[in-house]
């Protein structure tokens, strides 16, 4: 059974070099850890499709998971390498690419994914770097990540999204419910966990953890 909220504290182990202070978005490990605890053994395969900066992985080798991401970001994933001991693990690549990796079978996923509201143009799949953003467009990509991934599940495999809707002066992109939507075409959607955080972004003091299965 899957309880439907839980309050977490958004805090982080480490702290980051100054150039990425103004910019930092991590999920909390504490997020990471509990659903590790749940859902996970040691030994089991960890993966991050979508690395940032490493909090999935480093959580993972801490309490003696095998940690997997991919991060599109060369500094952030030399970054992320540093402070692995298995540093090969992690791949300077592109989750839209993820089939092509030869990864092996992953018992958990979880991740964060990069946020994209309706009309923004910035693509978050090349870390916002080109205007050729198009939300719909956004949404099928995903979708298509997940898909990639789904062959390499293990058979009981768990997949958690954590994700927000976004509201501003322009209004509301239920970003959350919309990838929940997306991805429950490619992997059995089993509920939401309703995150209420201390201090949060985006309009909102909560986010959403979507909990799949294969």
């Amino acid at each position: 059974m899957i309880n439907s909220w839980m309050q977490l504290e958004n805090r982080h182990e480490f702290e980051l070099p100054a150039r990425w202070k103004s910019g930092d978005i991590r999920f909390s490990s504490e997020l990471v850890r509990h659903f590790l605890a749940k859902f996970t053994q040691p030994g089991d395969t960890v993966l991050d499709p979508f690395a940032g900066f490493g909090t999935t992985l480093y959580v993972a080798e801490q309490m003696e998971r095998i940690p997997f991401g991919i991060e599109y970001n060369p500094d952030r994933a030399s970054f992320i390498r540093d402070r692995l001991t298995l540093k090969d693990h992690l791949i300077h690549g592109d989750a839209r690419q993820l089939a092509t990796y030869n990864l092996p079978t992953i018992d958990f996923s979880i991740t964060s994914p990069p946020y994209m509201q309706r009309g923004d143009k910035d693509n978050p799949f090349t870390d916002y770097q080109t205007n050729d953003g198009d939300y719909q467009q956004y949404l099928h990509t995903i979708t298509q990540v997940y898909q990639q991934l789904k062959p390499i599940l293990s058979t009981d495999a768990t997949v958690v999204i954590e994700v927000a809707n976004l509201k501003n002066a322009n209004g509301v992109t239920t970003l959350a419910w919309d990838i929940g939507r997306a991805i429950s075409t490619v992997l059995s959607f089993q509920g939401e966990i309703i995150v209420n955080w201390d201090k949060y972004g985006y309009g909102y003091e909560h986010s959403y953890c979507l909990v799949f299965n294969k």
